[in-house]
């Protein structure tokens, strides 16, 4: 599958979607309309844009949504898509513009060091 990018107001429907397995069009919309006030038809309209995009199925009867994309894939996706287009493709660049602008504890510094050594093999 190529990679698919979320926007803002997809993502709103994904993290349902993410967090419940499935759930039906008229329940995500219930959701979406008490936690962000969208109307029903603009909740199904962004719905029916993820189906599209192949981040979405749905099957019937009870227009039930399933995701085809991971939380994991869309970081991925949107990371790649950040590193490449704020630091033109360098990890490095990123890793090192992200580090200097944090304060970290002893703590988030061990952490660092056990991810990095996790990975470095």
């Amino acid at each position: 599958m190529g990679e698919i990018r979320l926007h803002d107001g997809e993502l709103n429907i994904m993290e349902l979607l993410w967090s419940n397995k499935s759930l039906a069009a008229k329940d995500i919309a219930k959701i979406i309309k008490e936690y962000i006030g969208w109307e029903k038809n603009t909740t199904y309209t962004v719905i029916k844009r993820l189906i599209d995009k192949g981040a979405v199925k749905r099957e019937d009867p009870g227009f039930v949504c399933f995701a085809l994309v991971s939380k994991k894939e869309a970081q991925e996706t949107e990371m790649k898509h950040i590193i490449d287009s704020l630091f033109n493709g360098s990890m490095n660049s990123f890793l090192s513009e992200y580090m200097r602008n944090q304060k970290y504890g002893k703590l988030e510094l061990l952490e660092l060091q056990r991810i990095y050594k996790a990975n470095s093999r």
